[in-house]
């Protein structure tokens, strides 16, 4: 059950694959920051997650969260731990400079997230929308409500969250009912919410809800919805807290997973708020909220499946069953420990390439995050904006996709010991389960990345990062032993540039066409991001073994790469077939012939 933040592989990723020195070269906002002030950071974070954060998974999935006359209480250990965290400065990490925050490349909060996932998926997210909030207050909010609210969220006293789903719609937001009535300069909310994620806890002081309501002119739909901001316990001009008001937690969510997490159903009675941003433009201020949830769901989904290669690495290692096929490996031992096994080989092959794979996407990503906030020209702004537009879907649903199938490979790897609950490889299957769920089905990720951020500007932001592939491809095919990555990765880029207009041209005709492709070209789309990031990885672990250096971990990412290129991205010769044949198999047949071999 232990955890071991992955620090070597850290020092890669900012020292040499994204090298931080020259990503903050280019960002004022950072300047004058290296590896010797963020290192020991993620050195602290990686100990505090292994030695405070872990010990508390299993008891807090077997206590679970408890309902006591309204108020949720978390399992033992849980208050204490946050309020460690809070005190320790972890939460400063993402706040604004202005309140606290200390000016950090977005990496150093990612991985600090990453660490608390892998160690305790269940705390890790109940950090998580603190970052959402502040970030949606401090850019939307008036400024008095901002310097009223954000000192106590960004020191982790007070706790933020989303409301956006209610008991008849999740993902269509235009059925949302919650009623918001001018009262002056405030606002009454009524309604209910469900799903809520940390909707009600005793972790902290206050808990600021933004809730997605309507206003009395509300026209219907989403240009309907706007956004306020909702606290527990009311909070007067001063900052002082002052009564309950009107949010009442009515029952906690029983789940598959995740059950030390509090998924509240929340009732708002006439609760007093403010209004964040304008009036009918609350979608468009949540969504700010809602791209940083997905990133960090993201991180949550391959997290995960690290918890569970690490788990299953040490147990191939240790436990011994059968004699390997080409010849005893442990001659003084009654058997070779599985891990000699060719298809244990590939269970932990696929677990290791593709949460390393998703890190260094998720660095590339945190990267583009700096550059939309602090680059030095609009033009790098705009480019940077449209490149993370295009890979928020693919970070949060392919993630999670392949951090599903990590985690559960190492169920199969433990066999009948990753059944059964002592080992922990259990409760991580049942915990990955939800990240392709939440913050937007995996489906309308899908959908959002085939529809708005490629087909709806004629796929001018695929171009952009396609060519950015293909360049770094013709200087890598210049080295011998390199080449045949680079050629996959050309080809690779080729059948997307055609699948694209393949699609939208029979969407054009059919729109049933984009809705039957999206999934498998999302899922192609991430395996070819991802094999642009292991030829990059390979590049420089190359680079890298004639300095004589750690010889080992280069050798361990050339191996890894070969997998990849070997193994996974071949996967996409499939997803390109399923998507040439269109919709017909999925729509022909009538609703009322599903059901009638029952």
């Amino acid at each position: 059950m232990e955890y071991k933040a992955p620090y070597r592989e850290i020092q890669f990723l900012l020292n040499e694959l994204f090298p931080l020195s020259s990503h903050v070269s280019n960002l004022s906002a950072f300047e004058g920051i290296g590896w010797e002030d963020v290192g020991p950071i993620l050195e602290a974070a990686g100990e505090f997650a292994a030695k405070e954060i872990r010990p508390l998974m299993r008891s807090g999935d077997e206590q679970g969260v408890r309902l006591v006359d309204g108020q949720v209480k978390l399992p033992d250990g849980w208050v204490k731990a946050y309020k460690t965290y809070s005190e320790n400065g972890w939460s400063l990490l993402e706040a604004p400079e202005e309140f606290g925050g200390t000016p950090l490349p977005s990496a150093v909060p990612m991985l600090l997230s990453e660490m608390l996932a892998s160690a305790n998926p269940c705390w890790g997210m109940l950090q998580g929308l603190s970052a959402a909030a502040i970030e949606v207050i401090h850019r939307y909010a008036p400024k008095p409500i901002a310097e009223r609210f954000m000192p106590a969220l960004c020191e982790g006293k007070w706790y933020g969250t989303m409301c956006l789903t209610e008991p008849h719609c999740g993902t269509d937001l235009g059925l949302v009912r919650t009623k918001a009535e001018p009262q002056g300069d405030l606002y009454t909310i009524t309604g209910s919410k469900i799903f809520i994620t940390a909707g009600d806890h005793d972790a902290s002081e206050n808990i600021i809800h933004l809730v997605l309501a309507r206003l009395p002119d509300a026209p219907k739909g989403t240009k309907g919805i706007s956004l306020f901001l909702v606290p527990k316990v009311w909070v007067e001009e001063d900052g002082s807290l002052s009564k309950l008001n009107g949010v009442q937690c009515s029952a906690v969510e029983h789940k598959m997973g995740i059950k030390a997490s509090p998924t509240c159903v929340l009732n708002f009675e006439k609760a007093k708020g403010y209004l964040i941003g304008k009036p009918h433009a609350g979608l468009h201020a949540m969504f700010t909220m809602m791209n940083i949830a997905r990133i960090g769901t993201g991180i949550q989904g391959y997290a995960t499946g690290v918890a569970s290669f690490q788990l299953a690495l040490a147990y191939a290692k240790d436990r011994l069953q059968m004699r390997s096929l080409s010849g005893k490996k442990n001659p003084d031992g009654p058997a070779d420990p599985i891990i000699v096994h060719p298809d244990v080989r590939r269970m932990l092959l696929t677990q290791k390439s593709l949460t390393e794979g998703c890190r260094a996407l998720m660095i590339y990503g945190a990267h583009l995050v700096d550059q939309t906030k602090h680059g030095k020209s609009d033009d790098e702004k705009k480019k940077a904006e449209a490149l993370l537009s295009l890979l928020t879907p693919i970070i949060k649903a392919f993630s999670t996709e392949v951090g599903v199938e990590a985690t559960y490979h190492g169920v199969q790897i433990l066999g009948g010991h990753g059944y059964i609950s002592e080992h922990g490889v259990e409760q991580l299957a049942r915990d990955a389960r939800i990240a392709p769920i939440y913050e937007g089905t995996n489906a309308i990720q899908a959908l959002d990345l085939l529809g708005r951020k490629v087909l709806m500007n004629q796929g001018e932001t695929l171009k952009i990062f396609i060519q950015e592939i293909l360049g770094f491809s013709e200087t890598l095919g210049a080295d011998q032993d390199l080449a045949p990555f680079a050629d996959q990765l050309k080809i690779s880029c080729q059948k997307w540039g055609e699948i694209t207009p393949f699609i939208g041209g029979k969407a054009l005709k059919n729109p049933d066409e984009m809705g039957a492709a999206a999934f498998d070209y999302m899922m192609f789309s991430g395996y070819v991001t991802l094999g642009y990031f292991w030829a990059k990885m390979a590049a420089v672990a190359k680079s890298q073994l004639s300095s004589g250096k750690d010889q080992s971990f280069y050798q361990a990412k050339l191996y890894t790469a070969q997998f990849y290129f070997q193994k996974i991205l071949p996967r996409t010769r499939t997803l390109l077939e399923t998507m040439k044949t269109g919709s017909e198999c999925l729509m022909n047949m009538p609703e009322d012939q599903f059901d009638l071999d029952i």
